[in-house]
Formats: structure tokens, sequence, C-alpha cells
């Protein structure tokens, strides 16, 4: 069965930078076919898509309210996820999921993705 695990968000004040992870395991073979996203769910929000990655690398997505300041990676040698937070907002503040989906259609809609982690919060104070 495969499982996302994200790692990384804490409590920061505006301006600062984090850095989330997600290690896929369990059956998630040939994790180079796989598109990922990083979302985010704030309290009494829907979740949004923040940024999508191919599986050779290329960046297909990234929200308008974090271009710029967000970064989207992958490594799929150690079937890994990130996501570079920096000059972090309090309006960043959310739950942030790592999501999976095989194929190479990348987009950034919550019912396209078939794997979900169980977040990691990222808070950020003003």
């Amino acid at each position: 069965q495969v499982q996302l695990v994200e790692s990384g968000g804490g409590s920061v004040q505006a301006g600062g930078s984090l850095r989330l992870s997600c290690a896929s395991s369990g059956g998630m073979y040939a994790y180079v076919s796989y598109c990922m996203a990083w979302f985010r769910q704030a309290p009494g929000k829907e979740r949004e898509g923040v940024a999508t990655v191919l599986p050779n690398g290329k960046i297909p997505f990234v929200a308008d309210s974090v271009k710029g300041r967000f970064t989207i990676s992958r490594d799929n040698a150690e079937n890994a996820l990130y996501l570079q937070m920096n000059n972090l907002k309090p309006e960043d503040t959310a739950m942030y999921y790592c999501a999976a989906r095989r194929g190479a259609i990348c987009g950034s809609s919550v019912p396209l993705y078939t794997y979900w982690g169980q977040g990691t919060q990222v808070t950020v104070s003003s």
C-alpha cells in the first residue's frame, strides 16, 4: 500500500523559511512514473493546489499566491518530494499535504490525486 509521509512543518515568523519533505514508500514502485503535488488547506477553506511536478521534474503548475516564494522539487532516486518555502506570510498558514497520481497529467485539482499524506502543519505569525 502506498504511503506518503510529510515532514518539516512548524511555526515561523513572517519572512522566515521552511522546507517540507514527503517520503514515499510501500508499493510505490516506479516512483518516476508518478505526478507529485503539494496542496494546502487553511481552517474553514477548501484544499487548494500549491504546486505540481511532472515525473521528469518539470513544473506545470505553481499557485499565483506562492510564485517567486515557493519551489517544488523531487528526487526520483530517493522517492522524495520537497517544497522550499521562503518569505513566508501569515496567509500561508495551513495544513500542507503531499499527493500523488500515476501518470503525467499533473493538474492542480484535488480529485485527480489518488494518494495523500496525513499533512504537516505550517503556522506563520506576523
